[in-house]
């Protein structure tokens, strides 16, 4: 039946209610092919590393970002001496306490590593929103890993990065800790320097669960400190797990050289007596009692990072 232009516009209106603004219905008897998601791991971040964003970047994170960090939470920055040869990119590894550890670790890396780093970020977390996975990747440089599985696409993206001279800072607990008190380094993010073949530089971060823990709903400006720590390798014959403890173990020593002095802390390293890394001081029964309920009812397995004495 041949139908003039007018007249087919009849028919298919009055066989497709709302056509042309309206999608037509999808018959019951044909399956759908799923969407693919655009948040998450799948998020695409690679927008955040062209050169005008970078650019931007840059001048946020030295014009905004470090002068508040300097205001609101001064840092005293130790170790920069231990890092001053070490080879770029590397992965700063570092303790997680609060939300404030990003822009404070990421304005006051050496300036070598500044402005081509990214941060490994939370997919289910920093990317589960439009504007969120935006924000943080468009400010902050950040790329979303996952936290409690492998996923290929992540690895691929940071090892791409990696070889191509960007440097990562990642957070190996995996979230930040509910009390103060550090949870187990994570070992599957460390599969990454031994692919990409780059150093892993351990970090302490003193002071940001204070000023805003996880469970805080008030902020407290104070003072913080970064403690840089030697650049570690992986060992030919070395496995991921014994890698990751040793880096774990050099934490602990950061943290305690900022506790004491750098002559203790070594010496307490060489003798294989380090304590585990120090938590948030105790300021009486109040805090004891929160903190040994949090501990009751972590789940079996999961260590802690208690104060020493």
């Amino acid at each position: 039946m041949d139908y003039k232009p007018d007249k087919l516009k009849k028919v298919i209106s009055s066989s497709i209610p709302g056509f042309p603004f309206k999608a037509p219905n999808w018959p019951s008897t044909v399956s759908r092919t799923p969407k693919q998601s655009k948040l998450g791991a799948d998020y695409n971040t690679d927008w955040s590393r062209r050169y005008p964003v970078r650019m931007f970047r840059a001048l946020f994170v030295d014009g905004v970002t470090r002068p508040l960090i300097k205001t609101l939470i001064p840092p005293t920055v130790y170790g920069e001496d231990r890092i001053k040869d070490a080879p770029v990119p590397a992965i700063f590894a570092a303790n997680h306490s609060s939300h404030l550890d990003t822009p404070l670790l990421a304005s006051h890396i050496p300036i070598k590593y500044r402005h081509k780093t990214v941060i490994g970020a939370g997919a289910d977390y920093f990317f589960d929103r439009t504007w969120k996975a935006a924000l943080w990747s468009g400010l902050a440089g950040a790329i979303p890993i996952e936290r409690n599985r492998v996923n290929r696409r992540s690895a691929e993206l940071a090892e791409s990065l990696l070889n191509d001279g960007w440097s990562l800072i990642i957070f190996p607990e995996g979230g930040r800790t509910p009390d103060g008190f550090a949870q187990t380094f994570k070992a599957a993010i460390f599969q990454l320097a031994k692919k990409a073949n780059v150093p892993v530089i351990p970090v302490y971060i003193k002071g940001t669960y204070d000023a805003l823990g996880k469970n805080s709903r008030t902020f407290r400006p104070g003072p913080t400190a970064i403690n840089f720590g030697f650049p570690l390798y992986l060992g030919e014959s070395e496995n991921i797990r014994v890698f990751t403890q040793r880096i774990q173990r050099a934490v602990d020593q950061l943290s305690y050289e900022l506790e004491t002095d750098w002559w203790t802390a070594r010496t307490a390293a060489a003798k294989e007596s380090t304590p585990e890394l120090v938590g948030p001081e105790i300021k009486g029964w109040r805090d004891e009692w929160k903190r040994t309920r949090s501990k009751a009812i972590k789940p079996a397995g999961a260590s802690r990072w208690p104060k020493s004495e």
